[in-house]
């Protein structure tokens, strides 16, 4: 029996990154930006983890992190029975084409100087999936036409598209590598509202087509609850609430998440919603409040909330939450 048979895809555990601050002539470390700290979540092959919250939760760590962009302060990352967090460059280099990244920016992420065609063919020859270029010119109008744009865009330049079709020209290398997994960081935050539709529409399509699995980061929760099998909210550097989208959207169980559907839009006028209005704002990743980081916007904080940081609670249906007075 193969290791993806028995294990998920990719287990992140107990997590942490703390960028230093440094002051002074001789840059002396004065204290840290606690941007993740102990996240840990599984994600199956085929499976979407949508992972949410507001700006600055440390979303984009984690899955820069994943990706070794970033090298942990702690914790473990396993990518199919593997662990990759400690691994050497040259070691590394033969897993990185099983994860892939689509980034928020399409512009930014695809090299002007370089036509379509050599973006996409640039990880097949990279990773040595392909040496004949006939086959790496048919791969790549194969991969055009999986995300919907014609043949004759491998001969133009990124600046002659639209940021919906720059995505797509995002997607299209990131499938180039035959990834497994396919980060999507905001990948549809900036794009316009139809467009961010016709591109969560691919992205699940190809789920499906290739067996994919997505790691979803986004803060748009009408874009998670179309789209994913599983919802992990992050709160200053920590998951509060993880569980299926059906069991979230309809029933969360952490103020904090309850506060963030609710300022979901709701395109029904029958269908009234009460507004959760934080007080406050995020407080500084760098002096975390004491007790649950929360409290000090939380409606419903009791006296240990300011005191003791709650555990995170399996609760009988399997989902997960870290809140003082979720216990059932």
């Amino acid at each position: 029996m193969s290791k993806s048979a028995t294990v998920p895809l990719l287990e992140v555990r107990q997590i942490q990154k703390f960028f230093p601050i440094k002051t002074g002539l001789f840059s002396r470390v004065t204290g840290h930006v606690h941007a993740v700290d102990g996240v840990s979540f599984s994600i199956e092959k085929g499976e979407t983890l949508a992972l949410v919250g507001e700006s600055g939760c440390g979303k984009s760590t984690v899955g820069r992190s994943i990706l070794r962009l970033f090298d942990l302060t702690s914790g473990e990352v396993i990518l199919d029975g593997t662990r990759i967090d400690n691994l050497s460059a040259s070691a590394l280099r033969p897993l990185r084409k099983r994860v892939q990244v689509i980034f928020q920016d399409p512009f930014s992420s695809l090299n002007p100087r370089m036509r379509v065609h050599d973006i996409i063919a640039e990880p097949i020859r990279n990773f040595g999936l392909e040496s004949d270029e006939a086959k790496i010119k048919e791969r790549v109008a194969y991969l055009l036409d999986k995300v919907r744009l014609s043949k004759d865009a491998g001969e133009r330049w990124p600046h002659e598209f639209s940021g919906g079709q720059r995505q797509r020209i995002c997607i299209a290398r990131a499938l180039a590598a035959e990834p497994e997994l396919i980060i999507c960081d905001e990948a549809v935050s900036a794009l316009d509202v139809s467009v961010k539709a016709q591109i969560v529409n691919l992205l699940q399509d190809l789920q499906k087509e290739l067996g994919l699995a997505l790691l979803f980061i986004s803060h748009d929760l009408a874009i998670v609850e179309h789209m994913t099998h599983r919802v992990a909210v992050m709160y200053l550097g920590r998951i509060v609430e993880l569980a299926t989208r059906t069991e979230l959207f309809s029933d969360p169980k952490h103020p904090y998440t309850s506060a963030l559907l609710s300022a979901v839009p709701v395109p029904d006028p029958e269908k009234k919603t009460t507004r959760i209005v934080l007080q406050g704002d995020v407080p500084s990743p760098v002096k975390r409040p004491s007790g649950c980081h929360f409290h000090t916007r939380c409606p419903e904080a009791i006296d240990i909330c300011k005191t003791e940081e709650p555990k995170q609670t399996i609760l009988p249906s399997g989902r997960m939450v870290a809140c003082h007075l979720r216990k059932v």
